[in-house]
C-alpha cells in the first residue's frame, strides 16, 4: 500500500471537520475522492499535504507513519497537491516555474541551460511539446496544469493530488489530461483525483471513495458503483431523479435574438418563449459565454437585435440589459459576479440600490426587508446579512446572485455553468430552482459545459460551434451526449 490514512480526526473552533477520514492509495492507481462541499475533503487534503496536522489517526507512507509538521514534510515524502487555482508565477518562464525555489546552480548563479533541459526531459514525458522559454502567463489552462504535473515529477512526487482539475478544461483537453494521468500510474505513482464531476470519475477512477459529513462513507471499485450510487452515498438518501421533472406550458416568445454579431459570435438568431429553458451546448471557445455578454450588453454589438415581449430592446450595456429586464449569471462568480470582501446582503443590493433609495437616502429598513424575503424563499444558509460573501459555500453564492437578480424584475435570465463547482446537493436545489423560475414565466437560458445538465434540464438545446449555431435539437428527452458531441466538433 502506498498511502494509508486511517481514523483521521480534525475539529476548528466550533466546527468538526472531520470525524472518521480513512483513504488507502495504490501504486499505480487513480482513486477518486468525492462528497458534497463540507463533506471533509479539503480537510483530509490539507492535512496529507501538512497544511493542518490531524487531532488523532495516522498517515502512512510505505507501511511507515509519518507526521507532517508543514508542506515540506509532505513534499519530503513525495506528496504533490495540484490545486485548481495554480501556484505558477505568469511572468517567469516555464523553466522558471519548474524549479522555483529548487533552483539548478553552479559558483553561486543560476544554471539556466540544465534548467531548460531538465525541463524538456520532464514535459516530454508528458507528451508535450511546450518550449520550457514560454511564460506561462502565454499559456492556456490545459498548459499551464501540464506545467504544474511537470513540475510534480521534478520533484519527485509520488502521491499527486488533483483538486478539481477539469473544472476550467474543454471536453479535448480533459481526454489529453487523462491519457496523461494513465500514463503517469504506469511508473508506480498513485493519483487522488478529487472531482464534482461524477461521469468523469466513474471514466478515469480505478476505485471511489465517498466522505459525508466529515466521514469516510465507503470505497468502491469501478466495477462495483454507478452515477446514481455515488450520488446516494454523497447525499446520504435514495434518489428518486438527478434533474427535476417539471415541464411547463410555453407562453408567447419572451425573448428573440435576431442576427446578432459581435467578437467571435457570428450572426446568431434564436427564440425563448416565457416558461421555456433553453439549453446551449458546445465546446470551449464556441462563442457560449461570448453570445450571454452580448445579449447582456457586457460586450459591444457589430450587429443585430435584441427583442423583448415584441418590443426591440437597445442595449448597449450592463444597466441597459437590467432597466429592460434581462440578467447573467456569470460563469465566474467570484471575479465577475461578487464582490467577496462585501457581506451578502451588500451584494444583494448592487443591483439594486436606485430602487431603495428616495433623494439620495436608502431606505435600509426595505433593504432588509427584501434581502430577508429573498433569504427566506431560496433557501439562503448564512449566519447573518452580514456575513462576508467569500465564506458562503458556492452554492449558497449563486443562490445569492440569484436573488439579487429577481430583484430587480428580471423577465429573462441567462444561467453560464450554474452548477460549476458546486456539489451534487447543492446542484439538485440549483436545478430546483431553474425549474421554479420557469414556472413562474421567466424566459431560462442554461449554457452549461455537462452535458447531463443540458440534457436533464431544457426543453430545447442549441448547439454552438465557432460562434455559430450548428444545430438544434427539440426533441431533448431521445437526445444522447453523442448526438451533440457530434455536432459540436
Amino acid at each position: 500500500m502506498l498511502l494509508k490514512i486511517d481514523s483521521i480526526t480534525k475539529a476548528f473552533p466550533g466546527v468538526q471537520a472531520i470525524k472518521s477520514g480513512s483513504l488507502e492509495l495504490r501504486a499505480g492507481e487513480i482513486h477518486a475522492l468525492v462528497g458534497e462541499n463540507g463533506a471533509g475533503k479539503s480537510t483530509l487534503i490539507k492535512i496529507l499535504t501538512g497544511v493542518h496536522q490531524p487531532d488523532a489517526g495516522s498517515v502512512q507512507v510505505d507501511n511507515r507513519e509519518l507526521q507532517f509538521t508543514s508542506p515540506i514534510d509532505a513534499h519530503k515524502a513525495g506528496i504533490v497537491a495540484i490545486y485548481q487555482e495554480f501556484s505558477l508565477v505568469p511572468s517567469l518562464t516555464i523553466a522558471a516555474n519548474l524549479f522555483l525555489g529548487r533552483e539548478k546552480t553552479a559558483a553561486g548563479l543560476i544554471n539556466s541551460s540544465l534548467e531548460r533541459a531538465r525541463a524538456v526531459e520532464a514535459l516530454t514525458k508528458l507528451g508535450s511539446p511546450l518550449d520550457p522559454n514560454k511564460r506561462v502567463g502565454d499559456l492556456s489552462v490545459s498548459e499551464q496544469q501540464v506545467v504544474e504535473i511537470a513540475r510534480a515529477l521534478l520533484a519527485n512526487a509520488r502521491i499527486l493530488i488533483m483538486d478539481e482539475p477539469t473544472a476550467a478544461l474543454a471536453p479535448r483537453e480533459v481526454r489529453q489530461l487523462f491519457d496523461i494521468l494513465r500514463d503517469l500510474v504506469k511508473s508506480g505513482i498513485g493519483i487522488i483525483f478529487v472531482s464534482h464531476r461524477l461521469d468523469e470519475v466513474l471514466e478515469i477512477a480505478d476505485r471511489v471513495t465517498v466522505m459525508r459529513d466529515g466521514v469516510t462513507i465507503e470505497t468502491r471499485g469501478k466495477a462495483d458503483v454507478t452515477r446514481r450510487k455515488l450520488i446516494e452515498l454523497m447525499v446520504g438518501r435514495s434518489l428518486e431523479e438527478e434533474f427535476p421533472r417539471g415541464k411547463v406550458s410555453h407562453g408567447d416568445v419572451r425573448l428573440e435574438v435576431k442576427h446578432l454579431t459581435g467578437g467571435p459570435v457570428n450572426d446568431i438568431s434564436f427564440t425563448v418563449r416565457a416558461g421555456e429553458i433553453l439549453g446551449i451546448a458546445g465546446l470551449m471557445g464556441a462563442g457560449r459565454t461570448e453570445l450571454a455578454r452580448l445579449i447582456f450588453g457586457a460586450d459591444s454589438q457589430q450587429s443585430g437585435e435584441i427583442w423583448l415581449d415584441g418590443r426591440r430592446a437597445e442595449i448597449s450595456s450592463p444597466r441597459s440589459a437590467i432597466r429592460n429586464g434581462i440578467c447573467l449569471l456569470t460563469e465566474d462568480r467570484k471575479r465577475q459576479g461578487l464582490v467577496l470582501c462585501l457581506s451578502a446582503k451588500d451584494n444583494f443590493a448592487l443591483s439594486n440600490l436606485r430602487r431603495w433609495a428616495r433623494m439620495g437616502l436608502m431606505n435600509h429598513r426595505l433593504e432588509s426587508s427584501r434581502f430577508d424575503a429573498h433569504v427566506s424563499s431560496l433557501a439562503i444558509k448564512i449566519s447573518s446579512p452580514y456575513q462576508r460573501a467569500e465564506s458562503l459555500s458556492g452554492g449558497n453564492q449563486q443562490k445569492l446572485l440569484v436573488a439579487r437578480w429577481l430583484e430587480t424584475d428580471s423577465r429573462v435570465i441567462i444561467f453560464d455553468e450554474p452548477t460549476r463547482g458546486i456539489d451534487v446537493g447543492a446542484k439538485y436545489e440549483m436545478y430546483l430552482l431553474i425549474r421554479k423560475l420557469a414556472a413562474q414565466g421567466k424566459a431560462i437560458v442554461l449554457i452549461s459545459s455537462e452535458l447531463p445538465e443540458i440534457l436533464g434540464m431544457s426543453d430545447r438545446v442549441l448547439v454552438m460551434k465557432q460562434g455559430e449555431i450548428a444545430g438544434e435539437i427539440i426533441d431533448v428527452s431521445s437526445a444522447t451526449q453523442e448526438q451533440i458531441m457530434a455536432v459540436a466538433v
